[in-house]
């Protein structure tokens, strides 16, 4: 136990932090969300100076004293989230030197004052989103220069974030209460200028009471590295056309009610923030005077309430890149672009001055079609002879590129070894020069026997069965025949050559019935009956390995019988 470094006891129902914590002091990570939780003692975490991760959330603390905090020295991550806090300043002032991750939200804060969170000089992410948040000082987040990540509910009063120079995340959460007679955001604008942010999310929770709420044109001047821009339920009426005339790598923009937006003279190349915009309510849409050359039609699709489209003035590319957005411009019924047919070409110089709907973008779009065609056709040819080699081939073209390194493997029972040394081997490799493989000489060692057979009989373009009484007693004998039947019957070649060493009756072979059925098929070569002319049966022999045809599954001469 004095080892562990991990431990979860959530959904517990516990009261308090239980007395045992303290002896865990190589822990390093705690669990205890959602429990009943009320009181944090100052000897809870005393001997956890180990402890990186502290998750309470979801529990009913009202207050953390200052000396809760004293010994944990290493806390990297608190999660105090969903509890009863109002508010927590005593808690920063000391032992949270490396704290990075702060959640705070869904508790009781009403206010923060001056320097709250002076304490947490590594901090980087903090949320302190709360219903209840009615006041902040101008200097509450003074000393956070780490923060790269804030998740807020601001009231309608002045909060200074330019304090903050690595802020990259912002998600603010505004609220009012009590009549104003001007409640724009501006009093804002200088608060947030923060030239590192890349995201800005801005949601004004209450409703507006018939009021115009909107973000003055320069909030956004500085954040020239901002890629993403949500605002829910702020602009009721259009934003000025240059708000987002800096932001040059905004990458996707929201608005929840707005209708009308103007965007014209802002220097925009391109539209691609527009594809994953959540712009629903669009009615209008002001793009005239950019550096416009081609546009993606789907930038348009993604705006379902797109009815009037301004593009004039932007300087279009008359090309095959320009097709598909020529053609809904021409064939869209939902949306106006306004003065279509007095839009005209810069791009290329030889098309400069014509009008771009009088481009022919037939020619792009039928050989992109055929194109189209012609590959997915190919494609399902290649998949469905791809399917049929592999179901009914897969075993020809393993083993017709298998590299064959025997012109012949010899199967025979250890006790006719003698005669195969003897007779057979000074003959075919001595004499006529074939490649026989072995058991004894040419199988791996190490390798299991099986695949020792099923090598030989695939790597050798045919297979000697030397058949005795004592074969056929044989285990393996029987299935190194088996197998080099399988091959037989599978390849429908002459890859099998039966070689008898003694008259064995027809009835003696019934008990082996794949070996009856080859003999009544085959003709075969016999020892016995060759006593008297040896050379005429190794003659035969040499015929039967030198032979490539298929072989007939029914009686055919591959030799002379004896």
């Amino acid at each position: 136990m004095r080892q562990m470094r991990f431990f979860n006891v959530s959904y517990n129902k516990l009261k308090k932090i239980p007395h045992d914590i303290r002896s865990l002091s190589s822990l390093e990570i705690l669990i205890m969300n959602d429990n009943i939780i009320s009181h944090l003692g100052c000897e809870d975490f005393v001997n956890t100076r180990h402890l990186t991760e502290l998750h309470l959330n979801g529990n009913r603390i009202a207050k953390v004293q200052r000396c809760v905090m004293e010994s944990l020295t290493n806390l990297k991550l608190l999660n105090l989230s969903g509890n009863l806090l109002v508010t927590f300043r005593a808690s920063t002032k000391v032992g949270l030197q490396k704290l990075e991750i702060l959640d705070l939200s869904q508790n009781f804060i009403k206010f923060l004052n001056n320097y709250d969170f002076q304490g947490l000089p590594s901090l980087k992410h903090l949320n302190v989103t709360s219903y209840f948040m009615t006041y902040l000082k101008y200097h509450t987040f003074l000393g956070l220069k780490s923060l790269k990540s804030f998740s807020g509910s601001f009231p309608l009063y002045f909060v200074n974030l330019r304090t903050l120079p690595q802020l990259e995340n912002i998600q603010v959460n505004f609220k009012f209460n009590g009549p104003f007679k001007t409640p724009y955001l501006k009093t804002y604008e200088d608060s947030i200028k923060i030239k590192s942010l890349k995201s800005v999310s801005v949601a004004c929770r209450y409703d507006h009471l018939g009021l115009i709420y909107y973000l003055e044109r320069g909030i956004l001047h500085n954040m020239k590295h901002l890629e993403y821009f949500k605002a829910e339920n702020i602009y009721l009426s259009a934003p000025y056309s240059n708000t987002f005339q800096s932001n040059q790598k905004l990458r996707s923009l929201t608005f929840t009610k707005t209708d009308f937006l103007d965007l014209s003279e802002s220097q925009l190349k391109s539209l691609d923030f527009l594809v994953h915009a959540n712009l629903p309510a669009l009615r209008y849409l002001n793009l005239a005077g950019n550096e416009l050359n081609v546009i993606n039609k789907t930038v348009f699709q993604s705006l379902p309430s797109l009815t009037f489209l301004d593009l004039d003035k932007n300087p279009f590319t008359c090309e095959c890149s320009n097709a598909d957005f020529i053609q809904w411009v021409k064939s869209n019924t939902q949306t106006q672009v306004v003065n279509a047919h007095q839009y005209v070409c810069s791009f290329p110089v030889s098309r400069r001055g014509s009008l771009l709907l009088d481009f022919n973008f037939q020619p792009c779009l039928d050989d992109g079609g055929f194109l189209c065609f012609v590959s997915s056709s190919c494609l399902v040819v290649l998949t469905l002879l791809s399917s049929f080699v592999y179901h009914f081939l897969r075993w020809h073209l393993t083993y017709t590129f298998h590299l064959l390194l025997f012109d012949a493997f010899v199967s025979y029972n250890v006790r006719d070894e003698g005669w195969v040394y003897r007779e057979m081997l000074p003959v075919l490799e001595g004499e006529q020069g074939w490649r026989l493989c072995l058991h004894h000489r040419d199988f791996q060692p190490g390798k299991p026997i099986i695949e020792n057979i099923t090598d030989a009989i695939y790597g050798s373009r045919k297979t000697i069965c030397v058949i005795s009484r004592s074969y056929l007693q044989s285990e393996w004998c029987s299935r190194e025949i088996q197998m080099a039947s399988f091959r037989l019957f599978d390849e429908q070649k002459d890859v099998l050559i039966l070689l008898f060493l003694e008259n064995i009756p027809a009835h003696h072979l019934s008990p082996y019935y794949r070996m009856r059925k080859l003999v009544k098929k085959r003709t075969y070569l016999s020892w016995p009956q060759a006593a008297q002319h040896p050379g005429v049966f190794w003659q035969n022999v040499q015929r039967a390995l030198a032979h490539h045809q298929p072989a007939l599954m029914s009686e055919y001469n591959i030799s002379t019988s004896y």
